[in-house]
């Protein structure tokens, strides 16, 4: 809420904030109500016109707020599905990389081959030309016996059959080369429109994260204050509350929960525990999980086999992942740049299910890990390895 001082029409000044609506609501009714008062027509008008006014204006930077909450939301996932389009774009220009070598290699092997083919080639023809040619003069001046005759032409046939099976694989090889080149042409084609691809899913993310920028800045000012910040934290609070409640009357999943890992299960990703659980956040609110410092993109993993629940966006937490894994047990995953998993997936411990990030607003990439158990958060401390 963006709680900026304003001038009101008294001789003293107030501070548009909701300290001020309070005051001022509690001299509407000691003017209205009070036995000794003696406030005159205008004073009371002067009086109602302000709370309306400081209510009105309440509701507007409320409303101002809701709506730069919406663009960041716009911001980043903005940011989220350009980092997602970026990383598939990156792997298939890796693989399209992979098989330009391999064909490559195999295209050299095709040629080499047909160079063996060729020459062998060359090797046969010649005695063929040769005993072909004899063959003709020596039907008119031969004197060998029918049984030479006889060696003489099963031997030109096994040169003419050697021939011909040489001819026929050498076109094989051919056919297979000229295969080769297409393939080669068409990875070097992939690669290029993959190269290009990328400088545009680069130039949109860049553009995404300074929209970002500007965002957070404006919803920091509009927060600055810490009545403000404490409802927008209870408020986004709530709604993780009701997003859970949503998934687990949604969801029913028949799985051995949490129970026997106690102590056991390992951390969803590497890094300094920036807030710990049921540290002060701000006011009355408190950490219900914990802050994982990270790196952009880091792989977040499942701390136990389960099923994906919930995965979006939710305001304050960012890209959000809940894990249901059976007896009311749930792990929650907050802050992400990049969701790997959707609703309704199965995952397995240790399995990639999200990429590090900012999201939600944060100043650095890390990650929000929360457990639950029938609703009620626990310290996540006393479940993961220590």
């Amino acid at each position: 809420m963006n709680l900026i001082p304003q001038k009101v029409p008294f001789s003293k000044k107030l501070n548009a904030s909701v300290l001020c609506a309070g005051v001022l609501l509690y001299l509407s009714s000691a003017l209205f109500f009070s036995p000794n008062a003696n406030a005159n027509p205008e004073e009371l008008k002067g009086v109602k016109g302000e709370i309306t006014r400081q209510q009105k204006s309440l509701s507007h930077q409320q409303k101002e707020l809701d709506k730069l909450q919406k663009r960041l939301k716009t911001d980043e996932l903005s940011i989220a599905n350009a980092s997602k389009s970026l990383t598939q774009t990156r792997s298939s220009l890796k693989r399209s990389e992979a098989n330009l070598k391999v064909y490559d290699k195999q295209h050299q092997e095709l040629l080499d081959k047909t160079q063996s083919q060729a020459e062998a080639l060359q090797k046969l023809v010649k005695p063929y030309y040769m005993m072909h040619t004899s063959a003709k003069i020596e039907s008119f001046l031969s004197h060998e016996s029918p049984e030479e005759k006889d060696r003489i032409s099963q031997y030109y046939q096994h040169l003419a059959k050697q021939r011909t099976a040489t001819i026929t694989e050498l076109q094989k090889t051919n056919a297979q080369l000229e295969q080769k080149n297409q393939q080669l042409v068409a990875e070097q084609q992939q690669i290029e429109a993959l190269l290009s691809k990328q400088t545009q899913q680069l130039k949109k993310l860049r553009t995404s994260q300074a929209n970002r920028k500007n965002t957070v800045a404006k919803i920091k000012r509009g927060i600055a204050g810490d009545h403000a910040y404490l409802n927008e934290l209870k408020r986004n609070e709530s709604r993780l509350k009701a997003e859970i409640a949503k998934a687990a009357k949604r969801n029913s999943v028949p799985m051995d929960g949490l129970a026997r890992r106690k102590g056991h299960l390992p951390w969803p990703i590497k890094g300094k525990v920036l807030h710990s659980y049921g540290t002060r956040q701000s006011g009355q609110v408190y950490w219900k999980g914990v802050v994982i410092s990270a790196q952009y993109e880091q792989p977040v993993k499942a701390v136990y086999p389960g099923t994906v629940v919930f995965a979006d966006y939710l305001r304050g937490y960012g890209l959000v992942l809940l894990l249901d894994h059976g007896k009311g047990d749930m792990t929650l995953y907050g802050y992400n740049q990049v969701l790997t998993k959707k609703e309704g997936d199965k995952v397995t411990a240790g399995e990639t299910i999200a990429l590090a990030g900012d999201t939600g607003g944060r100043s650095t990439p890390s990650l929000y890990f929360e457990l639950r158990r029938n609703s009620k958060t626990q310290n996540p401390r006393y479940w993961l390895k220590h």
